[in-house]
């Protein structure tokens, strides 16, 4: 079986279980976020993302904001276009891709599958889902999916 379709096999069944996962009911919006209200620490540096092995290496700017709650929202941009965007408020998340041309939500905890969700978890110092592997020196860090390739590198200046 060749890896590329390993891959997508794995992408399809995600896919199709984030799908159905969420049930018909469609779910209320996530608020924004206010960054300025108490509680709210945000982090602001650059990052490479390579989406997966087949896929080339993106660079841009990264906001990390994480709130004292559990909320967090991540945001990678390469100006002017948002490339990859998550938030997860209470028992809501939702990420969204391409200027939300791309966008998948639910409840409960978000899926291991993105790196954008795994990040928060990684410099928290939490515990990660086994295919991820997070390693940090000094101000960068890089987080890595050992089963699909998929990799993050960034730093956050003090």
């Amino acid at each position: 079986m060749s890896a590329r379709f390993l891959v997508c096999s794995q992408t399809f069944a995600v896919a199709f279980t984030l799908l159905f996962a969420t049930g018909c009911r469609s779910l209320p919006p996530i608020p924004p976020a206010d960054l300025t209200a108490p509680g709210w620490t945000v982090h602001q540096g650059q990052a490479v993302w390579k989406p997966n092995q087949f896929r080339p290496e993106l660079a841009g700017d990264l906001i990390l904001a994480t709130n004292t709650n559990g909320d967090c929202l991540v945001e990678f941009t390469k100006t002017p276009f948002s490339l990859a965007s998550a938030r997860q408020c209470s028992d809501m998340w939702r990420i969204e891709f391409g200027g939300g041309r791309h966008s998948w939500q639910g409840r409960g905890t978000p899926p291991h599958l993105f790196s954008w969700f795994e990040l928060p978890r990684a410099l928290a110092g939490e515990e990660l889902s086994r295919s991820w592997r997070f390693t940090q020196t000094n101000a960068t860090w890089r987080l890595e999916n050992r089963r699909n390739g998929e990799w993050l590198e960034g730093a956050f200046p003090p």
